[in-house]
């Protein structure tokens, strides 16, 4: 269990995660790294789940950003169909979250690819909390993307037993794009 949460405010994206690995309950580690950036291509990935599946998926889905030369939709729209499609991928158990400096999306195995409507969406088993604590900083502060995620993040882990504290936020942002040129 886990909680992952992407803000998406003016030019830039936030995903980040809590480090917590549990098995039933118990803790079994604090500080494990949920939240990739896959920098060849500028993606941020997030997952929720088993940590194996997990990985394999992130391992998938950067083959897939290969495959389409970093378009991103065209990854998560294969990866899904794949994912859902064959018989050893449709059994892993995780969710990701995938972000570029212009979509964000939630990819499952049972074939959902879901962009967010207001630019904040959360996976995990603290992410209702999160999500409505990302929602309600959205509306009702002008804090920055990174900002909300870290805050987010913190109410999850009050609330939810199985997310700690020890939190990996990463962004992504156009100003960045037109530094590196």
């Amino acid at each position: 269990m886990t909680t992952i949460v992407s803000v998406r405010r003016g030019d830039c994206v936030a995903v980040g995660g809590d480090g917590q690995v549990s098995l039933g309950n118990t803790v079994m580690k604090g500080s494990a790294k949920k939240v990739n950036v896959l920098a060849k291509h500028q993606v941020i990935t997030g997952f929720a789940g088993s940590t194996a599946d997990a990985i394999t998926l992130r391992d998938l889905f950067e083959q897939q950003l290969d495959k389409h030369q970093g378009n991103i939709v065209n990854a998560v729209i294969h990866l899904a169909r794949e994912w859902r499609s064959d018989k050893v991928l449709r059994r892993l158990e995780a969710l990701m979250l995938v972000a570029n400096k212009e979509k964000t999306y939630l990819l499952s195995g049972t074939g959902d690819v879901i962009e967010p409507e207001h630019g904040v969406i959360a996976i995990g088993s603290g992410g209702n909390f999160a999500h409505a604590a990302a929602m309600a900083l959205v509306e009702n502060t002008e804090l920055d993307a990174k900002t909300i995620v870290e805050k987010s993040l913190h109410i999850a882990a009050d609330i939810c037993v199985f997310t700690n504290h020890n939190q990996v936020i990463e962004t992504l942002s156009s100003v960045d794009s037109a530094q590196e040129l």
